[in-house]
């Protein structure tokens, strides 16, 4: 069986193992891989493993020995699910090996915005405290947590970690779920719609899937609700939110802070309007990837891939 990897690099850029999966059947890994290497760099491959490389249908046709398509996350916008069922090709994902890691992620976007840690260990390096007047030196306003209000948009694994923390730092929270009827038990949390949540929040994190739904959630409609200077966090997918318009209040001090660690674009262009935004920051696409998260991802990959080779697929998503 010929496993190729299409993009392995950053799920273990060496600090892991890869023979597990080698164990399995003739195995190459390629770093990375440009669209247009796709078909070279898989062909007669039986098992296709790809992160963030899409597999079009076009690509599908092409390759008439595949059988499998592993996802090494746990979104699967980048596969043309359609195409693969129609040609009988076993599609799997990885589904909540970083759960934890984002919800931390998520805190550390919050937590630098609301204390400004970061900044004001700049301003010391750079001398503004050894040249303060006062014991105490700050230039930006530092903001408790208890008693405010957290909206959580999206209520799957992460969303409802995030939730648990909140309620650990005394906050409210409020969330919005296509489902709210499977979490009527749920102790702690209000459920409701997106309008009321954008409205009575003072942070907002996004951790949703992006479907047509959600696509462009965060708007100019929905940021004229937000309270004047709420904090918006998106760890989810960067196309949740109109960059331009998040921009745009930011620079209008509206919004009082965006902290993201995706972009619609990823790596970034150079005019993306977020990259010079004030009060914003934006981390390179890492809340999934602490150490911890990678291990059980590549542990959850080769069990899948062992699976389907049992003929028992598990994960599976067509």
């Amino acid at each position: 069986m010929k496993i190729v990897v299409l993009d392995g690099h950053t799920l273990n850029n060496g600090d892991l193992d890869w023979a597990p999966l080698k164990a399995l059947g003739t195995c190459i890994i390629h770093p990375r891989t440009s669209v247009d290497q796709i078909i070279e760099k898989t062909r007669d491959a039986e098992i296709i493993l790809s992160n963030k490389v899409p597999i079009s249908a076009e690509t599908m046709a092409a390759l008439p020995n595949l059988r499998y398509i592993g996802v090494l996350a746990t979104g699967v916008n980048m596969i043309d699910l359609d195409a693969a069922k129609e040609r009988g090709i076993v599609v799997t994902n990885a589904p909540g090996y970083s759960s934890d890691s984002v919800a931390q992620m998520v805190f550390a976007l919050l937590l630098e915005m609301a204390q400004q840690v970061g900044h004001h260990a700049r301003m010391v390096a750079e001398g503004a405290w050894v040249s303060c007047k006062d014991f105490s030196f700050r230039d930006r306003p530092l903001c408790e947590l208890a008693g405010k209000t957290m909206g959580v948009v999206g209520y799957g694994e992460i969303g409802q970690r995030v939730t648990t923390i909140a309620r650990a730092f005394g906050m409210q929270v409020l969330a919005h779920t296509a489902h709210p009827e499977k979490h009527q038990k749920e102790q702690g949390v209000t459920f409701v719609d997106v309008d009321q949540l954008f409205t009575d929040s003072d942070v907002i994190s996004l951790n949703c899937p992006l479907t047509p739904e959600t696509d462009q959630l965060v708007n100019t409609a929905h940021l004229a609700r937000v309270k004047q200077g709420a904090l918006l966090i998106n760890t989810g997918r960067g196309q949740l939110v109109n960059e331009a318009a998040v921009a745009e209040a930011l620079e209008d001090g509206y919004l009082g802070g965006y902290a993201a660690d995706v972009l619609s674009s990823e790596p970034p262009r150079s005019d993306n309007p977020l990259l010079n935004a004030p009060h914003c920051i934006i981390t390179p696409h890492i809340a999934w990837a602490t150490t911890e998260a990678r291990s059980r991802l590549l542990t959850m990959v080769v069990d899948n891939v062992a699976a389907f080779l049992q003929g028992e697929p598990r994960n599976r998503v067509a």
